[in-house]
């Protein structure tokens, strides 16, 4: 199979809808950089570490570090998320489907931020992807149920790990420094933060960043007329191409859920925002190096969950939690109808 970048670009300067496909990927890419950034710095802004404009500088670069470095290592996230669906060997029709989930998941994501909600990028994937394959095939037989187990999976681990080790790391964090002056903890712990935020976006990358090639991978499947990776090896110039466009989406920023994560939720020191953002990273090492796909939103946001249970539950504000919640709760129905609907548009439409 031609996995060059040469054929690639002849598929799509020949094919229109092909074409089409593909630039809406790479809209969903710079749409998750810009409204997925402000999970990875929020902590740190709110803080005041660190400004908002070189925050989300900083974190541009380390998105691009993250794609690129761990998909050299273990691209398997990104093979589980081009394999989950099966949108059949008819290129045109795959093509179509294809096109009109990635719609669906940019519509989710533009509505999400503009209410300032931090929706996860991930699970929008999967159930546009989920829903334009039900509606291509008229029912579930499109979708591979042995991957898409693993998204319940990475819900499930992305959670709980978040809390615990949020919890767990500032526990250990307020024992070791019980007796210190708090002043003179503050620059220590700024730097931290810092550092520690710089290790949220580069998870981010390496997370949402292998999800995405694992959608051009799909394009390129689909250009060849095939329709699974296998163990197939991810070729340099797709990591190179979604670490440039996330990396523009990020530098964007959005205001909106920086104040939500790391103002509304839970009014975090500078030693919490730094407990937060290493379990965080941490939890999200864990499931990349094991190749599960989980949720960058979910992982930051119960991590700031542990760390404000930390001083009393009561710290936490569980409106915004119910809110949070809600969203995470009717993104795979919302997003997975929208697909449909859209796929099935699509059809009649091309």
């Amino acid at each position: 199979m031609d996995l060059s970048f040469a054929y690639f670009w002849s598929q799509v300067t020949a094919n229109p809808l092909l074409m089409l496909s593909v630039l809406l990927t790479l809209g969903v890419v710079f749409v998750n950089g810009w409204t997925d950034c402000p999970n990875a710095i929020a902590t740190c802004v709110t803080t005041r570490c660190i400004e908002a404009k070189p925050a989300i500088l900083m974190s541009a670069v380390f998105n691009f570090l993250g794609v690129f470095v761990m998909s050299s290592v273990n691209a398997t996230v990104a093979q589980t998320i081009a394999n989950m669906v099966d949108f059949g060997t008819d290129s045109h029709e795959a093509i179509v489907a294809l096109s009109a989930a990635l719609l669906a998941i940019v519509i989710w994501a533009v509505l999400a931020w503009y209410f300032g909600i931090p929706t996860s990028e991930s699970h929008a994937l999967i159930a546009g992807l989920t829903g334009a394959a039900i509606a291509l095939h008229g029912g579930f037989g499109g979708v591979n149920g042995h991957e898409w187990i693993k998204v319940i999976y990475g819900l499930v681990i992305s959670v709980v790990l978040g809390f615990v080790l949020g919890y767990a790391l500032c526990k250990l964090v307020t024992v070791c420094f019980y007796r210190v002056d708090r002043r003179k903890t503050e620059g220590v712990f700024r730097t931290g933060q810092i550092a520690a935020a710089c290790a949220m976006s580069f998870m981010h990358g390496a997370q949402d960043g292998q999800k995405f090639m694992g959608v051009i991978m799909m394009c390129l499947l689909m250009s060849n007329g095939q329709s699974g990776t296998g163990a197939m090896q991810m070729p340099v110039w797709i990591m190179l191409l979604c670490s440039v466009i996330m990396s523009a989406g990020t530098s964007i920023g959005g205001k909106k859920i920086i104040k939500s994560i790391g103002m509304d939720m839970v009014k975090l020191e500078k030693y919490q925002g730094f407990s937060a953002d290493l379990a965080a990273s941490v939890a999200l090492l864990i499931s990349s190096l094991f190749g599960i796909p989980v949720s960058t939103t979910h992982a930051k946001t119960t991590a700031i969950m542990g760390v404000g249970a930390v001083k009393r539950l009561s710290a936490v504000n569980l409106g915004v939690v119910k809110n949070l919640m809600m969203t995470w709760i009717l993104t795979f129905p919302g997003c997975g109808l929208i697909g449909f609907i859209t796929t099935k548009i699509f059809m009649l439409i091309f």
